[in-house]
């Protein structure tokens, strides 16, 4: 059997009556510190990386991951048209890693009700659109429906646009469009949802694509553009590089080109915002590690200033230091694997209850969603515990080395 962990065990586990054992209050205290900061880790990266998935699946809810519009459009809604041919949906759908396709068209306008008006924007779907995205976030009535012959008046709108508006499901309103004519439509609301992504809640309106198309004069075939969804969002640059380069030498039967931008592209702010959240996880883990190591150095500490009687013994019989340094070096990895357990389960039991229950409420204008987002990702868990554990063995290394210091004559009479 090895010496080294046996003598280990018997400092750590042994509850023979009379025997010393290793309970202090700071090593206690370190057990402590080591869970509290796997927790915190765990915590934190499963809370923003939960974060950052919420608010980039309402942004590619809204527009996808990839979109392919008319290269000479302006940055406004009011889009030049392509032609979607049958063979161009083909090909695109034959790229890897191309999972949807679907054709889109916007039209700016503003609703006019008795006592208010609001700016909005006009998004026709039609046949072909994946509606996930809006069913999930639906709060009343229900998306617009392909087999109702009037689904030409139907849409539906945002929570927020129906409050300052004062309307509800079941309601009509004239949306006006401005042109060289002024123009105007009735619509019927069929639903209403809500992301309390307020940046986009404020403004798209959902329809039917063949009323954009009868106010723009458009074909059957023509639309703002088409949107793409990816199979891996990991994979979106590249999917995006490889749209691209097929779509430079497309032209359409009305020789259009074609621009491909990803979603990141489209919103480049909110992603550089989502990608500075990493930083700030670094940082979190940074400093519950480092508070993790100090309490765990001053418990390893304790525990050769409580032992040095019993190094001395050791040294006299002829124990090197690299033996007794293993010996401590073993105990220190007990306290951390027993920190590391009441870590995990202090973190894992948060998160589940988080996920279930929403305990914690946010303020869904301020944080675009109404509860704290997690995702529980196992490979995280497990690659922060691995982590933790290798570095703070290495790190326990450098106060063993206190052993060496400790002389055997001196040490026996110590008590």
């Amino acid at each position: 059997m090895n010496l080294e962990l046996f003598i280990a065990k018997r400092i750590h586990f042994s509850k023979e009556k009379g025997e010393k054992r290793t309970s202090s209050p700071a090593i206690k205290i370190a057990i402590a510190g080591v869970a509290i900061g796997l927790a915190a880790m765990i915590l934190a990266l499963s809370i923003v990386v939960g974060f950052k998935k919420e608010v980039r699946n309402k942004v590619v809810g809204f527009g996808a991951h990839i979109q392919i519009t008319n290269l000479h459009n302006n940055s406004s809604y009011e889009t030049l048209p392509i032609c979607i041919s049958p063979e161009l949906r083909t090909q695109l759908e034959s790229t890897e890693g191309i999972q949807h396709l679907q054709a889109f068209s916007t039209k700016p306008g503003i609703i006019k009700t008795d006592s208010a008006f609001q700016g909005i924007i006009l998004k026709g779907v039609g046949e072909d659109y994946d509606w996930d995205f809006f069913k999930k976030n639906m709060i009343e009535g229900a998306v617009i429906n392909r087999n109702d012959t009037t689904i030409s008046n139907q849409v539906i709108l945002s929570k927020n646009i129906a409050s300052k508006l004062n309307l509800k499901t079941g309601d009509s309103f004239l949306c006006y469009f401005v042109g060289e004519n002024v123009r105007y439509r009735k619509f019927n609301i069929t639903g209403i949802y809500s992301t309390n992504f307020e940046d986009y809640d404020k403004l798209f309106v959902i329809t039917d694509i063949e009323l954009i198309r009868r106010l723009n004069s458009w074909d059957d075939d023509e639309a703002s553009g088409v949107e793409l969804l990816v199979t891996d969002y990991d994979n979106l640059d590249k999917i995006q590089q490889n749209v691209f380069l097929e779509m430079m030498s497309y032209r359409d039967r009305k020789e259009n080109t074609l621009l491909t931008r990803s979603i990141k592209e489209l919103n480049p702010m909110i992603f550089g915002w989502l990608d500075l959240l990493d930083t700030n996880v670094v940082v979190i883990i940074v400093l519950m590690f480092l508070i993790s190591i100090f309490t765990m150095i001053a418990g390893l500490l304790i525990i050769i200033l409580e032992r040095t009687n019993m190094i001395g013994m050791l040294k006299t019989l002829g124990a090197r230091n690299y033996n007794i340094r293993k010996v401590f070096l073993y105990v220190s990895s007990f306290l951390i694997l027993k920190g590391m357990l009441w870590g995990n389960v202090i973190a894992l039991a948060l998160l589940f209850i988080q996920k279930y229950f929403g305990v914690i409420k946010l303020d869904a204008e301020k944080y675009y969603m109404s509860e704290v987002p997690v995702d529980i990702n196992f490979l995280y868990i497990i690659l922060i515990n691995v982590g933790t554990l290798v570095l703070s063995m290495l790190v326990m290394i450098i106060p063993s080395y206190l052993i060496a210091k400790i002389s055997p004559a001196k040490s026996i009479r110590y008590e």
